[in-house]
């Protein structure tokens, strides 16, 4: 059940494959990290070349006549979309950095008589770096640990912590920590939790809204295919909002911005966490992109990128056996993210080997290959050629 033939029969009967079309890929690659950077969806261009129009026709009048100064709001609820959030509670712009930071400081001030902020001792280096600054700046102490210790952190530090900060997708190993179970856990200590979901959202089918997360933050050019430095978005659950009082109160977040107040008084909706002024031409190339999601259930999505990464640790177990590779990732499908990670001593030099074979995966230090599946263009096809040129490339000297 690993061979090509059987692959080509998975993809006959897959019921998101006619989606690929949706997507301008190069001929002959097989293209594994789309939990890096999402491929091109085929809209893009002629939404790049629209909104040029309307700046060369229109200038300035593009933010009225053209609804520039509403896109944030209405590309957010495009994006809340996917993640489970009833409309008016997503909003994009800024980078990662900035929203992460953003929603993190507004979070700890949610609760400020508690000095403790619980944080992934694996987080990715942006959450870690900024955690620490805020921790900095508002007299916070971090405490971090593993993921799967969150629980009984909460239970040792009490009412102690004031947030937790997470992710629902490990980026190196790609293990999967239930949203749910730990926004459950954070909120019976009367913490709030504000949720990374860079490697979640597009591939993951979760609701924030009934999961009870509080903040939550992502990019939108990995599984969501916005392009090379997407906006970024924020997620505030409604029952906070009045309560917020976030560090950076640009001046298209004011209640009435063009009356040009001179004190800060934020809008009554997600108006008020925006930052900077809309970026025009990437947030059209990611509006353009969500529609690639059109018609799509997230429960159909998750649903094929497990059953590709069961195909893929399949494959390996049957091709790669004796080779130098130990499987990462977990072998149970509910807690796998949307990729498949080994480990093998030479691992930079095999994704370099890879690339030249027309498989483009990542490389994680010191020894992980990570290969990411979006449900919408990935086949199992490219699965099982991905792990052929493994074996060929890890084929004895003497064989």
């Amino acid at each position: 059940m690993t061979s090509r033939s059987h692959a080509l029969e998975l993809d006959r009967a897959d019921p998101l494959g006619g989606a690929r079309k949706r997507f301008d890929l190069p001929p002959g690659v097989v293209y594994l990290d789309g939990n890096s950077l999402g491929a091109a969806p085929v809209g893009v261009a002629d939404a790049l070349t629209a909104i040029h129009r309307q700046w060369r026709d229109h200038l300035i009048k593009g933010w009225t006549d053209d609804g520039w100064l509403a896109a944030p709001m209405r590309v957010g609820d495009r994006i809340g979309r996917l993640i489970g959030a009833a409309p008016g509670q997503t909003v994009t712009g800024d980078s990662t950095s900035v929203q992460w930071f953003n929603a993190l400081t507004t979070a700890a001030r949610l609760r400020p008589d508690r000095r403790i902020v619980l944080a992934d001792t694996d987080a990715f280096p942006t959450d870690r770096y900024l955690t620490d600054s805020v921790a900095r700046l508002l007299g916070l102490e971090v405490r971090a640990v593993p993921a799967g210790r969150f629980g009984a952190a909460l239970a040792e530090l009490g009412g102690r912590v004031a947030v937790v900060a997470a992710s629902p997708v490990d980026f190196r190993t790609g293990e999967r920590l239930d949203i749910a179970e730990v926004t459950a856990a954070a909120h019976a200590a009367g913490a709030v939790t504000v949720w990374d979901l860079c490697h979640a959202a597009g591939a993951l089918d979760i609701s924030v809204d009934t999961a009870g997360v509080d903040l939550a933050v992502g990019c939108s050019y990995k599984f969501l295919s916005g392009g090379p430095g997407a906006p970024a978005y924020v997620y505030v659950a409604e029952r906070h909002r009045a309560a917020t009082d976030q560090p950076l109160t640009g001046w298209l977040s004011h209640a009435a911005p063009f009356d040009m107040a001179a004190r800060y008084r934020p809008a009554a909706g997600m108006s008020r966490f925006r930052i900077g002024a809309p970026h025009m031409l990437s947030l059209t190339a990611l509006d353009a992109a969500l529609d690639a999601f059109d018609g799509i259930s997230m429960a159909d999505v998750q649903a094929k990128n497990t059953a590709l990464g069961a195909f893929f640790i399949a494959c390996a177990d049957a091709h790669l056996a004796g080779r130098g590779f130990d499987l990462v990732t977990p072998r149970e499908g509910h807690r796998r993210g949307s990729q498949v990670t080994l480990s093998h001593p030479r691992a930079a030099a095999l994704m370099d080997g890879l690339a030249a074979h027309g498989v483009i995966g990542d490389v994680r230090p010191p020894a992980l290959l990570r290969f990411g599946f979006n449900s919408l263009y990935v086949s199992y096809t490219d699965i099982h050629r991905a792990v052929m040129a493994l074996r060929l490339l890890t084929e004895p000297a003497d064989a």
